[in-house]
């Protein structure tokens, strides 16, 4: 996509994205993703979710990117950076969405590979996520190079009240030589 700008979002500019991302979380809970939310979501759960990571785009322990194109929020994808000592190597990949609309035009993958190159820069060489078992979602990750390393039954339901199991994955950086 030609016109796409993938941004890392500063706390101090949430503001402004924060339409574009309760839009992209509520499509993806009407189209059936399992991201913490029942198919009755309302835009206020969203943005009750959103004031919940705000503390953490503040203080650095949380990074956000965004795609967007024509002023339009397309995707995002979150990093959650460990902050216990014994654990500065790690980060946990949590809630990358596309629109709808916007599927199957590489923005996942970029986002991936925007928020990969900055995780390695911060000297994150352990990524990891879960995801649903068995959802479209595993195949993308398995071809960015992560590893399925397991799962648990009924972990969490979908927007349909089901419980599914989920599947983790991780994926090892290189280590940049300095």
């Amino acid at each position: 996509m030609s016109n796409l700008t993938i941004t890392r979002v500063a706390a101090d500019d949430f503001e402004r994205y924060r339409p574009g991302l309760a839009e992209l979380l509520m499509d993806a809970v009407r189209h059936g993703a399992s991201v913490g939310f029942l198919a009755d979501m309302h835009v206020s759960e969203a943005n009750a979710l959103f004031d919940r990571y705000l503390p953490g785009l503040h203080d650095g322990s949380r990074l956000l990117w965004v795609a967007e194109a024509g002023g339009r929020v397309l995707g995002s994808v979150q990093l959650a950076l460990c902050q216990d000592r014994n654990g500065l190597n790690r980060a946990e990949v949590q809630k990358l969405l596309v629109l709808s609309s916007a599927r199957r035009r590489g923005i996942a993958r970029q986002l991936m590979q925007r928020m990969e190159g900055e995780a390695q820069e911060l000297q994150r060489g352990l990524l990891y996520l879960d995801t649903e078992a068995g959802c479209p979602a595993e195949k993308f990750y398995q071809a960015m190079g992560y590893t399925c390393i397991g799962g648990m039954p009924d972990y969490a339901c979908g927007p349909d009240g089901v419980y599914r199991a989920n599947a983790i994955y991780y994926k090892t950086l290189s280590r940049r030589v300095s």
